[in-house]
């Protein structure tokens, strides 16, 4: 017999076995003669992935762009569905008709000849271990950052330049708890191999109109890595991974939001519009920051350590102040125990504070008028002379109810021209380091922020570890006492278990982290606490307090807790009337 060689000179290139015979004798050969030997070939390693623009290079309104990539050999298998990497690679060309991916079996190799398909064929792959990891800082902008972390006020700074065109009282501690999940706790590496996350969850939920969306799009925004996805129009594919079928009959694996966002943050608004089962798709990425896929005989754990900013509004559109906080929140105790931080946020009606929601927000539209005539804008033009004279600024209750489209208009102002630059970010750095005045823009705060996460892993030392374990027993205790005064019928609405221990341990280190202090000071802890207390404890604790909000008094609460038939009384008049 005549042996023939022949091989794919590209991944997606197919062969074709020869049609007559080609030794001394065609003619002893009948049609056909030709078959592949398995034991005599020899294989390689090949794998063909998508390589996708990073989400936060993707302009807004357009989908991010991908390009096939092919690796063989020794690089294959060694990055997962949402790693960031830099390759090494040639571009070449294969036909997209009927002669992609043939083999021997290929019956029309050399079809859609005239169509040419663009891929890559890498060389060479190294993977980034994190975004922070991999950011460059100019020694300019490092003297910058070293000088504002030393302020002993650098703590106001930050949270100051939070969402600046957002004010109020109420988002004063929003913009800390933001401040916090942006900078995030340390992950830590046990020596048996178990993981414990670092990033911080945090949820607001509240009446409308209160600011919450624009809370969430500024913090994907600021975010070295941000996804923004709506609750209604996400899935529990789209959040976390989904297996496709390619057009040559191969499944292969796409990450979702979750994994896009390794290593940022994830908003999610409209939070309880989600489907109960997309909810729970979620879980092990909030706690154990993995993605665990067994679909079309793909078995994979994908990496997801991203921090959840969720926003959502209670069961009747409204918080019912008539009505206890387990009936206005429909959320599961299993998804509540994994935020952090959790925000009640309501509309409270008042005159004087609606008068000065007013102002505010006429300012706010007055000072963009002006400054869109000028030819300025930006946060610094918004705020304009309507803000008030700023007496009872704080008692303010709700402003800052802006567009999308002034926040985005203000962020491209910030943003445009050379603000990116590294010497902007340091002269911008610097002059809020030295006068203590003013707000860090967009790009400053996101790279101050990647230089905290690379530069600093806050620690606790032993005697911060007693204070909150102390604290925590103390909390648990005052709701246990919460709960058998009100007689042991109802739960807390939020669970208070180890992990808002863990939570708190997060929060203390993010506010280390903010000084680039390596150890968690006494402050730090304190001020952990308060924002623990002012938002997931205040929010627990509603039903105790709400015949307080809705204007009721001790003694006539008591008279009115009296004249209210018990549960029993009531079935068994019901019971009675239908009989």
């Amino acid at each position: 017999g005549t042996t023939v060689g022949l091989g794919s000179s590209s991944p997606f290139a197919g062969f074709s076995l020869p049609t007559r015979c080609l030794g001394e004798n065609p003619q002893e050969c009948g049609p056909q003669p030709y078959s592949v030997l398995p034991d005599d070939c020899i294989f390689v390693d090949q794998q063909t992935m998508k390589l996708q623009e990073a989400p936060e290079m993707v302009p807004t309104g357009e989908m991010p762009r991908s390009v096939l990539v092919a690796v063989e050999r020794g690089l294959v298998d060694k990055a997962a569905p949402g790693t960031r990497v830099t390759v090494v690679a040639i571009a070449s060309l294969f036909n997209s008709g009927g002669g992609g991916g043939g083999g021997a079996g290929a019956k029309r190799p050399n079809d859609g000849g005239g169509v040419r398909t663009t891929y890559l064929r890498v060389v060479g792959m190294e993977k980034e271990s994190s975004t922070a990891d991999s950011a460059r800082f100019s020694p300019a902008e490092e003297e910058a950052f070293r000088q504002l972390s030393r302020r002993p006020d650098v703590y106001n700074i930050l949270y100051r330049s939070i969402a600046p065109s957002i004010s109020g009282s109420y988002t004063h501690d929003i913009k800390k708890a933001i401040l916090c999940l942006l900078f995030s706790g340390t992950r830590k590496r046990l020596p048996d191999g178990m993981r414990l996350r670092g990033d911080i969850n945090v949820l607001l939920l509240g009446d409308p109109s209160m600011a919450k969306s624009q809370f969430l799009k500024y913090a994907t925004q600021v975010a070295p890595v941000g996804v923004y996805t709506s609750g209604k129009g996400s899935s529990a594919a789209g959040l976390t991974a989904s297996v496709v079928r390619d057009a040559r009959g191969e499944f292969y694996l796409e990450g979702g939001a979750m994994v896009l966002a390794d290593g940022g943050i994830v908003a999610i608004d409209e939070f309880d519009k989600m489907r109960p089962a997309d909810r729970v798709a979620i879980h092990e990425a909030m706690e154990q920051q993995t993605i665990s896929v067994a679909k079309a005989g793909i078995t994979t754990v994908l990496n997801s350590r991203s921090s959840v900013l969720a926003a959502a509004n209670p069961v009747f559109g409204r918080y019912d102040e008539l009505k206890s906080a387990s009936e206005n929140i429909d959320l599961m105790s299993t998804i509540l125990s994994r935020f952090d931080l959790i925000f009640l946020v309501r509309d409270v009606r008042d005159e004087d504070r609606d008068r000065m929601i007013c102002r505010h927000v006429m300012g706010v539209h007055i000072g963009n008028s002006r400054g869109a005539e000028s030819g300025g804008g930006g946060f610094g033009g918004m705020g304009g002379t309507g803000v008030g004279d700023g007496n009872g600024e704080d008692d303010l209750m709700a402003a800052g109810m802006l567009g999308s489209d002034n926040i985005q208009q203000a962020a491209n102002s910030t943003t445009g021209g050379n603000s990116y630059s590294a010497a902007a970010i340091a002269e911008n750095a610097m002059r809020v380091a030295t006068t203590g005045q003013g707000e860090l823009d967009i790009p400053t705060m996101k790279k101050y922020i990647q230089y905290c996460k690379a530069k600093c892993k806050p620690c606790l030392s032993d005697e911060a570890g007693d204070i909150l374990a102390s604290s925590y027993v103390k909390i648990r205790d005052d709701v246990r006492k919460r709960v058998m005064e009100a007689g042991g019928q109802e739960q807390a609405t939020i669970p208070i278990t180890v992990r808002q221990l863990e939570a708190l341990v997060r929060v203390s280190e993010s506010l280390a982290k903010m000084r680039l202090d390596s150890r968690v000071q006494s402050e730090d802890i304190a001020e952990a606490l308060r924002l623990f207390k002012v938002s997931t404890m205040t929010a627990s604790s509603t039903d105790s307090t709400s015949s307080e909000r809705v204007g009721v008094t001790g003694s006539t609460a008591g008279l009115m807790s009296a004249a209210m038939p018990s549960q029993e009384e009531l079935m068994r008049a019901e019971t009675f009337l239908r009989s």
